[in-house]
């Protein structure tokens, strides 16, 4: 039985979460439930695999292009998603964020609009703006307590757009984009000549509904949609640095691979990564519905002390990530306001839904994939800070 209960230190660790959270907040002395990655123990497979790696002691120069890691890939995306993909396919790289900033580089010019929905991930504006492309956003509207896409609106800034930039499951939101949905969004692109990447680094972590991927759609758009994905996010193995694009167009797929080798020189790959895909894809399927079970507990954990305690803040129930984007708009105070009760009164570190844009405003991004005990605390101190916040204005009102 895996145990992702039993709280494990992070200090000391170098760990950006834990050991920087004065980066992030201001303060040192904060729970921190911040960057995107988890407080749970690597699959134990995964660690007997790195462990037997690094007994051997030379770490030198290794490949990618090898069966094994190859046919890995393949097999779970066959597994998991029922949807084929070729080996050719495949191109290493260090990171998704790294892959994604090369295919602008690529696919588009200066200036040229990249679309995306928003509230999103906060490193795409960067990528964006650092690589000269126009930013072209398409809020999501929320109705019945999910979000949807605006279509008039989509299809207005795609027309402006030279890529459509999607994230699925969505970061921060939850949504997993419908195959109907997905068929639509590549139906606009084709209309309007777009290249359409998506970044699924959590697509193994749903709950209502698996991941769809773009290349299961079998659109005849194909040759012009690429995937990003990683096993960094579902397995909790970001600090061994890896990464693969799917790009089905031999051309792209060429000149990605021409980049990354010979003019970045970062295709000679982590040799832990490769290790720890190979594994995670073939060995831990069990870990991975264990993992989702517990995150669907945590979840409902914190909509359950929300209706009793805090019943002025919803939870969004998410299809998919672990995060608790919470709605903090009947609070009725600014996302500065109530940063500054969270980290000084509450001691709680929760990313702020402004850090993602338009949409973002009066949400709370709580990450979810820790203990039960973390999670607890930090909902209790997420009550002390709103206690202490509601107390303030009244002693406002009484003077």
């Amino acid at each position: 039985m895996t145990d992702f209960n039993t709280p494990i230190s992070r200090y000391h660790t170098y760990c950006t979460q834990w050991d920087f959270a004065a980066d992030r907040f201001g303060e040192a002395d904060v729970l921190p439930f911040s960057i995107s990655d988890m407080d749970l123990a690597v699959p134990p497979a995964i660690m007997s695999a790195l462990t037997a790696r690094l007994s051997h002691p030379v770490l030198g120069y290794s490949r990618w292009q090898h069966a094994d890691y190859l046919e890995a890939i393949v097999h779970w995306y066959d597994k998991q998603f029922a949807c084929p993909i070729k080996p050719e396919w495949i191109a290493y790289s260090p990171s998704v964020m790294y892959s994604l900033s090369k295919l602008i580089e690529l696919l588009s010019g200066t200036a040229d609009g990249i679309c995306l929905f928003t509230p999103a991930y906060n490193a795409f504006f960067d990528v964006i703006r650092q690589n000269r492309r126009q930013l072209l956003t398409s809020e999501l509207k929320r109705s019945g307590g999910r979000y949807h896409i605006d279509w008039q609106d989509f299809e207005c800034q795609a027309m402006r757009a030279s890529i459509i930039l999607l994230c699925n499951p969505h970061n921060p939101v939850g949504r997993c984009w419908t195959p109907h949905e997905i068929t639509r969004i590549l139906d606009i692109a084709q209309k309007h000549q777009c290249w359409v990447i998506s970044d699924d680094i959590h697509m193994d972590i749903t709950f209502t509904q698996n991941t769809f991927p773009l290349l299961k759609a079998q659109h005849p758009h194909h040759e012009k949609l690429v995937v990003l994905s990683s096993v960094s996010k579902t397995f909790n193995l970001p600090a061994l640095t890896g990464s693969y694009a799917l790009i089905p167009d031999p051309q792209l797929h060429q000149k990605f691979v021409t980049l990354t080798r010979y003019r970045d020189f970062v295709n000679s790959p982590a040799i832990l990564n490769v290790i720890a895909t190979i594994v995670a894809y073939r060995e831990c399927d069990d870990w991975l519905a264990a993992l989702r079970g517990h995150l669907q507990q945590n979840l409902a954990f914190v909509a359950s002390f929300l209706a009793t305690f805090l019943p002025e803040i919803t939870l969004v129930q998410p299809d998919g990530c672990y995060f608790a984007w919470l709605d903090c708009q009947r609070l009725t105070v600014s996302d500065a306001v109530l940063q500054h009760y969270l980290v000084q009164a509450g001691k709680v570190g929760i990313m702020s839904g402004s850090h993602y844009g338009r949409g973002g405003e009066h949400f709370l991004r709580l990450n979810c994939a820790c203990s039960r005990a973390k999670l607890e605390d930090g909902l209790h101190r997420l009550h002390k800070a709103v206690s202490a916040l509601n107390n303030a204005r009244q002693g406002d009102h009484h003077e």
